[in-house]
């Protein structure tokens, strides 16, 4: 079963990004550029979209995330007993180790 699910960052974390991009571009203009010219300069546009970024992602309102594809790995809707059913089988045929066998029964049992 697969499911998809989309991912927003917290807007403090977004107004945290923000405020330390705003502090770079800051040492980019009063000290990157002065200090380093070229490279000063880019410093600074990078900090920008750095910033830019960030605020975007607190305030705006068209930003939704990127999506995260969650894979379960059980079909939706299998009921425990048909999942340790198969569990065993795959024990039988020595697919997977005693480890394995026990690690796996102990979670669906949990579900329950």
């Amino acid at each position: 079963m697969r499911r998809r699910v989309t991912y927003r960052p917290s807007k403090a974390s977004g107004v945290f990004g923000g405020v330390v991009g705003g502090i770079f571009v800051l040492i980019g203009l009063f000290v990157a550029i002065p200090t380093f010219g070229a490279f000063g300069i880019l410093w600074t546009l990078i900090a920008v979209g750095i910033t830019g970024m960030n605020l975007y992602q607190a305030f705006g309102k068209g930003y939704v995330g990127p999506k995260i594809d969650i894979e379960d790995d059980h079909e939706a809707g299998e009921d425990p007993e048909a999942r340790l059913k198969k569990l065993q089988g795959l024990y039988d045929q020595r697919l997977i180790t005693t480890e394995e066998f026990e690690e796996k029964r102990k979670e669906i049992l949990k579900e329950l």
